[in-house]
């Protein structure tokens, strides 16, 4: 499945090569995919003609010496989908990005394919786990407990005690989109774990048994 229309997507990186390299991918994709906005700072992402872009690419190391932790919470706030690109695979980085709100995170060393991947992904609201990140948090094919980020355990929680999405949403002061984006990546989790949560039920169960929540609390 791919967006019904052009993606528009913005370029943070502090890098130009790297910001010219992933123009060239997106344009011989096949796909229609634009680059609205680009720079070296959030400030491209968040004015201008970097406010149409359905997604923000992220240098994790936009600034250098730290980790653009502040930037992601900001473009999040904005309710933007962030996918941040790393220099390389950190556990403790991408689970961080994670529960910041960032829809997905990848290494610069994988490349064109998963990058273009998660960018249609994000634009059409589709969880995306690439191949770096399902090791980096232990998914893939094996079953067992999947690893879920702090603000994934949060939103399901809150989901199993309350009525509905929208108090959820109003409760944690996301969106109800974002409610479900991260639902659906607790369920692409568990799927990839061999342990398939297709409906609120299953993921009650599957929390149970992974010790995340006691029957009593519910």
């Amino acid at each position: 499945m791919t967006p019904a229309g052009p993606v528009r997507v913005a370029l943070l990186d502090a890098h130009p090569v790297v910001l010219a390299g992933i123009e060239t991918w997106y344009a011989a994709s096949g796909r229609s995919i634009t680059v609205c906005a680009k720079g070296d700072d959030v400030s491209a992402a968040l004015a201008g003609p970097g406010r149409q872009a359905q997604v923000v690419v992220l240098d994790l190391h936009l600034t250098p010496g730290r980790c653009a932790y502040e930037e992601l919470t900001a473009l999040v706030a904005q309710q933007r989908r962030v996918l941040v690109h790393a220099p390389r695979g950190g556990r403790t980085e991408a689970q961080t990005c994670l529960g910041l709100g960032a829809f997905t995170f990848l290494t610069k060393a994988e490349g064109e394919r998963p990058l273009v991947a998660a960018t249609l992904a994000a634009a059409d609201g589709i969880p995306y786990t690439s191949p770096a990140l399902a090791a980096m948090l232990g998914g893939g094919s094996r079953p067992g407990r999947p690893h879920l980020a702090p603000r994934e355990v949060d939103v399901l929680l809150s989901w199993f005690r309350s009525e509905s999405k929208a108090a959820v949403a109003a409760g944690l002061g996301i969106s109800v989109r974002t409610v479900n984006t991260y639902l659906d990546r607790v369920r692409v989790k568990y799927g990839d774990a061999g342990r398939p949560a297709r409906t609120k039920a299953h993921l009650v169960a599957r929390a149970v048994q992974d010790g995340l929540i006691a029957l009593d609390d519910l």
